[in-house]
């Protein structure tokens, strides 16, 4: 798939299908997100994949919104030290979220639907992962095969009017 039809296909996948990813598609995947920029290339998060099923489970529970990381072949948690000042954590939230849809797009270009969730219980996902207590569970990406339909590209996405959105020179 080329980069502008993974952009297009993206969408979020809460349902998958039963079968596990191969590693290499995992690695891939993770790569990505090492790949992405940072401020000051500082390169403040850490990944954890997370493939068994009873993990996964556990993992589920750490937000109200996470109950797809149970179906999921795979998660991957992302991690960030915890910020020293609102500074720190503004920048800290940004790179991880471009290193977020780095490996949404790295997904997608696979046909590997992604799911993302925040994380409630902070000791919680420290404890099911072995996070040290320095270090915040960020944020949760689930990933798999869509169990409804496969992924390519959105001709009338779901979005604000272009036109709204885009603003030339002023507002």
């Amino acid at each position: 798939m080329e980069a502008w039809d993974a952009l297009r296909a993206r969408r979020n996948v809460r349902h998958y299908r039963p079968e596990p990813l191969p590693e290499p598609d995992l690695n891939r995947i993770v790569e990505a997100g090492w790949r992405a920029p940072s401020a000051k290339n500082r390169q403040p998060r850490d990944f954890v994949i997370v493939t068994d099923r009873a993990q996964l489970q556990e993992l589920s529970t750490v937000w109200q919104g996470a109950g797809h990381i149970a179906s999921a072949a795979a998660a991957i948690a992302l991690v960030v030290p915890v910020p020293p000042n609102e500074r720190r954590k503004l920048t800290d939230q940004y790179d991880i979220g471009q290193a977020t849809m780095a490996m949404m797009i790295a997904a997608t270009d696979m046909g590997i639907g992604t799911g993302h969730s925040s994380v409630g219980d902070q000791d919680k996902a420290r404890a099911i992962l072995g996070v040290p207590a320095d270090r915040l569970v960020a944020y949760l990406l689930g990933l798999g095969y869509p169990a409804d339909r496969p992924l390519a590209p959105i001709r009338t996405p779901n979005r604000r009017p272009f036109a709204e959105v885009v603003h030339r020179g002023h507002w």
